[in-house]
């Protein structure tokens, strides 16, 4: 089998490293929250006075010892960040939340200027096998967001007009019933207009430190104030990554080198899931290789073994006690309509770019991605339109345990819980969800070569309006 170079600017030799063994360890009180963070709104556009903002090692209440269980409703929270989707990517045409703009036919409107003079309109994909080339490297991240216009998506040192394109319940059907089940985030934005490991470390450890794109520069460094496992051990408080063939953990090296005994594998995340004994917080990763949905590699896949962790969760005997966060880590260079929004910079690290790089910091967010809290407290149906990144998940986590921040920007983030009625199990009963588009998991699909054009029916020759 060839092995095809991705076209998302990710490095996926450094991270084949992992999977041979790298750094020499085996594979394997509550509704406060939005007003403390002053970014709650979806027309958020300003940030509070530096003053105002809480500082790294403040407790979510500090009125309480840290440690304190404040959500005790919950046992379990469980991640699951899949790779380089946008919100309108995979969502803009679910019906809820904000989406595309919709003609009178029930097509988008949205478009994105073309280097020939016209535009291409977002158009429907209907091959789960990616063809087109996408990226999200920092300089194309910022050229796409245009200085708040979101019309850089097409260029040549940005994606192609394969970024407009959208899919539907058609061809990821259980995503779809997980949305239109449980409540989803319309404004959850990625943490960084960057790659991958930058945005993972911002799920881990509030910043990025430096890092703007996925290589093995600084993995070996240690976050200045630790990640959110130096806290959750503070406190014996129980976690574990189960991963297919690699951990995300392995962004931060230094988390998985001091705890090897919490590297487990996907096997043991089912077996531990259907017994009840999942540990209090849980990452789960799937093949890095084929099934993260990461262009080039096919969704069906990645939706298939989401499908497979919720239902897992479903049939434990702890369901009644848990939260399940699947979202994404950055949007991997398809369109999205939101402009991100000013973010709080997590420290005083800035960063490391060089002159050819596109000027930026760690004050903005990067695009929307899919975000849907999955939980027997979940309000059903439900749209929250206040504004996350992934340093939500950690405060989320120090939500529950009342633990102190690890930066500004997860001081300052706002939690999951508005997605949560914690005195009502709407769904103490699983619901039933479609089945994935693959029920099998097996892909057949042949990749199409990198570059190949959309549908003639995306493009506008010259631009005007839509009809």
């Amino acid at each position: 089998m060839v092995e095809l170079e991705p076209m998302s600017g990710d490095r996926d030799w450094s991270r084949r490293q992992i999977l041979q063994g790298a750094f020499g360890v085996g594979a394997a009180t509550i509704g406060a929250t939005a007003a403390s963070a002053g970014v709650a709104s979806a027309s958020s556009t300003h940030l509070p006075p530096r003053a105002q903002w809480r500082r790294p090692g403040s407790l979510p209440n500090p009125k309480l010892p840290e440690g304190t269980d404040t959500v005790p409703e919950i046992d379990h929270i469980v991640v699951v960040m899949q790779e380089n989707h946008s919100f309108d990517n995979y969502l803009g045409m679910l019906g809820r939340g904000d989406g595309f703009t919709l003609d009178r036919h029930g097509r988008p409107t949205n478009t994105n200027p073309d280097p020939a003079g016209g535009y291409v309109r977002a158009f429907h994909e209907t091959d789960t096998a990616q063809a087109g080339q996408v990226t999200q490297t920092w300089d194309a991240s910022h050229l796409q967001y245009g200085h708040g216009r979101n019309d850089g998506f097409i260029g040549p040192d940005s994606s192609s007009a394969w970024s407009m394109a959208y899919y539907t319940g058609e061809e990821i059907p259980f995503y779809y019933s997980l949305a239109r089940t449980f409540p989803v985030c319309d404004r959850y934005f990625s943490s960084v207009l960057a790659q991958t490991y930058p945005n993972r470390r911002f799920l881990l450890a509030g910043t990025a430190f430096g890092l703007i794109a996925t290589d093995d520069s600084s993995i070996t460094e240690i976050p200045p104030n630790g990640t959110i496992f130096d806290r959750l051990d503070a406190h014996d408080i129980s976690w574990a990554s189960y991963a297919t063939n690699a951990s995300t953990l392995y962004v931060i090296a230094d988390i998985v080198k001091k705890n090897p005994s919490r590297i487990k594998t996907i096997e043991q995340f089912h077996a531990d899931a259907r017994s009840g004994s999942l540990p209090a917080v849980t990452y789960v990763d799937p093949n890095i290789l084929t099934g993260t949905e990461e262009s080039p590699q096919d969704i069906s896949l990645g939706e298939y073994f989401v499908s497979t962790v919720v239902d897992s969760l479903m049939q434990s005997p702890a369901w009644g006690r848990t939260l399940l966060v699947w979202t994404y880590d950055e949007h991997g260079g398809y369109y999205d309509h939101v402009p991100p929004p000013p973010a709080i910079p997590p420290d005083d690290i800035a960063p490391v770019l060089t002159a050819e790089n596109q000027p930026g910091g760690y004050d903005r967010y990067g695009f929307r991605v899919p975000t849907v809290v999955v939980s027997p407290y979940a309000k059903p149906h439900y749209v929250s339109h206040t504004v996350y990144d992934h340093t939500s998940v950690l405060k989320t986590i120090e939500r529950k345990w009342n633990l102190p921040a690890m930066t500004y920007r997860d001081a300052n983030a706002n939690d999951l819980l508005d997605c949560l009625n914690l005195s009502k199990r709407s769904f103490a009963e699983p619901p039933k969800l479609a089945a994935p588009g693959n029920p099998t998991g097996i892909s057949t699909a042949v990749v199409p070569p990198a570059g190949e054009q959309p549908p003639s029916a995306a493009f506008v020759k010259k631009p005007g309006p839509t009809v």
